[in-house]
């Protein structure tokens, strides 16, 4: 994409990396699909105009800041806001038309919602909580379905406790099974780990995105949180002021962010400007090949980028290894396996470097910082607005 381009759509790239278990795949077949969608509270246009497909087996995580139109997306898709302008189709049904005036209300819309706070009834068990939305069904088929989803969610030891006998997790799972109990169309997720332990949120990204394949229901998240968006999503839309800046794989979202703000969202990042000279790039942590920068095209020969560099991109080595000295140490923090530096370049610009915890550098120490990426680095036209696009 040229200089000066704007993006005008979401890019959507897929590059998704192999498993290591087989798990159901998702198609290209679309179940959900939001056209020209706007959401306003008053004056104030939450979602100015928003365009999103979602496909059949898929688990895609709205992703972004608070106050950025995540959660307002996701309570239009359920229903429970109508849309000021634009459709919204499940299953190629539209349930929303806001010029029609068409509007399905969300028990009619065969969509399950997990609840940031789990809301399970505290008088009914477990296995009552499961079967609550199944009162339609005979009894032998509620109880067939109740002990389907109880062995799925791995609670079969624990269908006749109640909510306050259940740890975090085990809710967590006892609200999931109740949203999957009628077979819904969609699974919605709204913060689903936010009333989670750290440790625990860990292990429940594992289980929910396993109990989400097995069922083989399509799913949309809502989180701001970068690592769970991340780990658990076939794709990663990520949204700024009503916007989506960028959607696709999440390897491919975190490594070649198509904005400043996607780049800055997701991580920690660094950027070093630098002058394209032939088959190089030169800059202040050294000289960087031009076939280690990701799609920068002939006609920026002889001109003036950014490269993004993420803490594991460069390293920083004492001034005494160094063959020549380009920064000084301004911050340190030990985060146990690892520890982040925060070098201040000769140049004026700030990189920081991800080194074991056996590595020791001091504050104030002199060092030499160089790329060592083991992928094609992401750049940006020097001087480009943050919500500009990056090269394609």
């Amino acid at each position: 994409m040229a200089n000066g381009d704007l993006l005008t759509t979401a890019a959507d790239e897929s590059a998704p990396e192999p498993a290591s278990a087989p798990e159901p795949a998702a198609t290209d077949d679309v179940v959900l699909e939001l056209d020209g969608v706007a959401k306003r509270y008053g004056s104030e246009a939450v979602i100015p105009d928003l365009s999103l497909s979602v496909r059949d087996g898929e688990i895609l995580t709205l992703l972004g800041p608070s106050g950025c139109g995540k959660t307002t997306t996701l309570r239009l898709i359920a229903g429970l806001e109508t849309p000021d302008a634009g459709r919204v189709r499940l299953q190629d049904d539209p349930v929303a038309v806001a010029e029609e005036g068409r509007f399905v209300p969300p028990e009619n819309r065969g969509v399950g919602i997990v609840f940031q706070e789990f809301a399970l009834f505290p008088h009914l068990t477990a296995r009552e909580n499961i079967a609550f939305g199944l009162q339609d069904w005979s009894e032998a088929e509620r109880e067939a379905r109740v002990d389907e989803l109880l062995e799925l969610v791995g609670l079969e030891a624990h269908g006749d406790d109640y909510p306050d006998e259940l740890s975090g997790g085990q809710q967590q799972r006892v609200a999931l099974a109740r949203s999957l109990a009628p077979e819904p169309e969609m699974l919605l997720l709204d913060e689903p780990f936010s009333n989670l332990d750290v440790d625990l949120r860990v292990e429940m990204r594992e289980e929910v995105r396993r109990i989400i394949k097995e069922a083989g229901v399509t799913a949309v998240s809502v989180t701001h949180d970068q690592e769970e968006a991340l780990s658990i999503s076939d794709r990663v839309a990520v949204m700024n002021e009503g916007d989506i800046e960028q959607i696709g794989a999440p390897e491919r979202v975190f490594q070649q962010p198509k904005s400043r703000f996607v780049a800055g969202f997701l991580g920690h990042a660094s950027f070093v400007s630098g002058e394209v000279r032939g088959d190089h790039v030169d800059t202040a942590v050294g000289r960087v090949l031009r076939d280690d920068v990701n799609g920068l095209a002939e006609e920026y020969d002889d001109s003036a980028i950014d490269l993004l560099v993420r803490p594991d991109d460069v390293v920083a080595v004492p001034a005494d290894e160094a063959a020549e000295p380009n920064g000084r140490v301004v911050y340190r923090r030990y985060l146990g396996p690892t520890v982040l530096y925060r070098v201040e370049l000769d140049s004026g610009e700030t990189v920081e470097c991800m080194h074991n915890h056996s590595d020791r550098i001091d504050l104030d120490e002199r060092v030499g910082v160089r790329v060592v990426a083991d992928h094609e680095l992401a750049w940006f036209p020097a001087g480009q607005r943050e919500r500009d696009v990056a090269a394609d």
